[in-house]
């Protein structure tokens, strides 16, 4: 790559990048990395790629840019580095940068800031989106068309559910312990709509009054991976609103991507004094699932199943370092016949939009993913985010594994506190 001298143009914080000091530790974690080989597509190689840029040593140019553009922001790299480098708010930064003074093609612009940011952090828009895809799939359109739109409604559920959660959903128990917020998240309201009833289902179960704002929008974190900053913004500030004039245990959500900006939303308005330390007091109460329900809560009966695995959606494993807490509570209920996935913790390439703009790697990856499943032997695999869900749906699909079911810890810990209908559904519902 040729460096030709430019104006520099201050866009990451200095001392966040010089914390790394490229000892390599990072390389064995990197999904591209590990599929390419190639330093530039590693962790350390785009920080020094981000340092020459702000350093006006290198130029923006196309092929700079498809470096950054090939990241999955899966923040692997942070659980590996020992000098604790902060990547993804030098990748979100960096992004955002981009955005702002590199003019993509017309097909990617479309492509991230219509067909992506205007429809998917949108529930109704959504909706009205997946029609189309939905005939297309059925009717057998789908396979006429180029690969890169089968590819893409390959991700389609079949089974896609959106329920109505009311504003205030209370626990039957005697004991109530108290009252928590829930975010509905975007994709998970609009597919996975029985899986938010199941989690309110298994909060209730627990002991905790629910209460799910309408006020409250998207996230953010669509826009912060996507180099839209200020949108995320936006979000973090509607949604601090919408929740902070409860009187709220903890705000809980059971998307990891979605977890991992809300906890950092102190990170996003750091800049804002009239705005950081409300960030930060509405993070400090955000938990995934998996981590605010506790085993003693539930009375599960070990039965008998067939080999069960995990998959580590990267967001739950990195930025927030859970691990434990979603394999005790499957093993809660399958015991023995918990298997451990190789390469659990590696991306399985669907990284919020990436499977869409990114569609090459992403098949890479989702290919590795399926390999790995299979080893297991496993007839289900438990993770904790949709996007992952949706991935590994429709790689399975495309190995013929239509036998492996994908579901959501939310589901799977429901139908076994529950068994009876909703496992029967569950039972025939894997969206192939």
């Amino acid at each position: 790559m040729t460096a030709n001298p430019a104006a520099p143009q201050r866009f990451l914080d200095e001392d966040k990048s010089l914390a790394c000091v490229h000892c390599g530790l990072c390389l064995g974690a990197c999904p591209t990395y590990l599929e390419t080989g190639n330093e530039n597509e590693s962790p350390r190689g785009r920080i020094y790629l981000m340092r020459a840029l702000q350093a006006g040593r290198l130029v923006l140019s196309d092929a700079a840019v498809r470096h950054i553009d090939l990241c999955l922001g899966c923040r692997a790299c942070e659980t590996a580095c020992p000098s604790g480098v902060q990547y993804g708010a030098l990748l979100e930064a960096t992004r955002d940068h981009i955005e702002q003074t590199h003019r993509r093609s017309a097909f990617q612009r479309f492509l991230r800031r219509i067909a992506i940011e205007r429809v998917f952090p949108f529930p109704a828009r959504m909706k009205l989106a997946l029609w189309p895809a939905r005939l297309a799939r059925k009717s057998g359109i789908a396979r006429w068309l180029p690969k890169f739109l089968r590819d893409a409604l390959s991700l389609v559920p079949a089974n896609a559910s959106s329920i109505h959660l009311p504003a205030v959903v209370r626990s039957t128990i005697a004991s109530v312990k108290g009252r928590v917020g829930f975010i509905q998240g975007c994709v998970m309201s609009v597919m996975f709509g029985d899986t938010n009833a199941a989690s309110v289902q298994l909060l209730n179960q627990a002991g905790w009054d629910v209460a799910v704002p309408p006020e409250q929008i998207c996230c953010g974190a669509l826009y912060a991976h996507s180099g839209n900053l200020e949108r995320a913004r936006e979000c973090a500030r509607r949604n601090i609103v919408a929740f902070e004039k409860l009187d709220l245990d903890a705000i809980v959500i059971n998307a990891a991507g979605c977890g991992s900006t809300l906890k950092e939303y102190g990170h996003l308005l750091h800049d804002d004094p009239a705005w950081v330390e409300r960030a930060e007091r509405f993070s400090a109460k955000v938990k995934d699932l998996t981590e605010w329900l506790r085993l003693e809560d539930f009375k599960f009966q070990i039965s008998n199943f067939k080999p069960v695995t995990y998959h580590d959606a990267c967001h739950l494993a990195h930025p927030q370092r859970i691990t434990k807490p979603p394999r005790d509570l499957i093993q809660a209920v399958v015991g023995k016949q918990f298997v451990e996935l190789p390469e659990s913790e590696v991306c399985c390439g669907s990284a919020g939009s990436y499977n869409l703009t990114e569609p090459e790697m992403a098949e890479r990856l989702q290919r590795r993913k399926v390999e790995n499943i299979l080893k297991t032997g496993a007839e289900i695999v438990v993770t904790t985010n949709p996007g992952c869900i949706l991935q590994m749906r429709a790689g399975l699909e495309k190995a013929g594994a239509t036998h492996v079911r994908v579901l959501h810890i939310a589901d799977f810990l429901a139908e076994a506190a529950n068994p009876g209908p909703r496992a029967k559904k569950n039972s025939t519902t894997n969206n192939h």
